[in-house]
């Protein structure tokens, strides 16, 4: 039997096995994909598990995406560009990181018919997440991304890597026409984000990458103020769906079972 994972800290959150498990099931493969919360000290010995095959793959959420790339053997290109790993598997006895969250990012987006084309985005969280979705704008020719975070420090280290961003302070908000919440802020029922709603023009698209919730305050607050909204299901759903496509040659199907499993 296939054995799969997702790792995190937290990690209570996440749909990654109710997803896989519900693919695996319909597909008929041997296999059990699981959650994980651990810290850092305990990814070595994943990573040893993998090289053993006794795991045969992991999916990584924040906040190991960058702290695990040191323990692989190979990185892919995206998982290079990015310094974000969230799929990992075995192959040819070395084992390799992936990002698949650019892939989701852009397919999420292309999804629900959104043109990034020329228009200038606010990018909330420098983290895990975060590379990604910048070379995702990039690649579908954003006019601007601007980058704003609650330590400046993660921010300045970030646009070490992308230069093209424009570091604005935490709690300032330029003029823009999207503006994505990469930040762990949302998991929570009571989380909020310090934002004037009253002072940005309606008929903006607000993004959050966290699905579950479903509707975050962050969400909640732009849909009253009658901004266009979405969570971040559908790059859930894409980004897993190339992960599994890794671990089992085989591409699953997003039918309206899916969407109405993860609701």
């Amino acid at each position: 039997m296939k054995k799969f994972l997702v790792i995190g800290n937290p990690v209570e959150h996440s749909l990654s096995p109710t997803l896989h498990n519900y693919w695996i099931k319909k597909n008929n493969i041997d296999a059990v994909y699981n959650k994980k919360k651990l810290d850092v000290s305990g990814l070595e010995n994943l990573i040893k598990e993998v090289k053993e095959k006794k795991i045969d793959g992991i999916n990584v959420t924040v906040p190991f995406k960058n702290s695990i790339i040191p323990l692989l053997d190979k990185l892919s290109n995206e998982a290079k560009k990015t310094q974000s790993v969230n799929t990992i598997y075995l192959k040819d006895k070395m084992v390799v990181g992936h990002n698949t969250d650019i892939e989701g990012f852009e397919l999420a987006i292309k999804n629900i018919n959104y043109d990034v084309n020329g228009k200038k985005v606010l990018l909330l969280g420098a983290g895990g997440v975060s590379p990604s979705i910048i070379v995702a704008l990039n690649n579908m020719k954003a006019k601007k991304i601007f980058l704003s975070n609650r330590t400046l420090v993660k921010a300045e280290n970030l646009k070490k890597n992308f230069n093209e961003v424009e570091i604005i302070k935490w709690g300032t908000f330029p003029d823009f026409d999207m503006i994505i919440n990469a930040t762990t802020l949302g998991l929570n029922s009571d989380d909020s984000i310090d934002l004037d709603y009253t002072k940005i023009a309606s008929g903006k698209f607000f993004y959050d990458v966290i699905y579950n919730p479903s509707e975050t305050n962050f969400l909640k607050s732009a849909k009253k103020f009658r901004n266009k909204t979405e969570n971040g299901k559908k790059m859930f759903i894409y980004q897993a769906q190339a992960s599994f496509k890794i671990w089992n040659n085989l591409v699953p199907e997003i039918d309206n079972d899916v969407m109405e499993l993860l609701n």
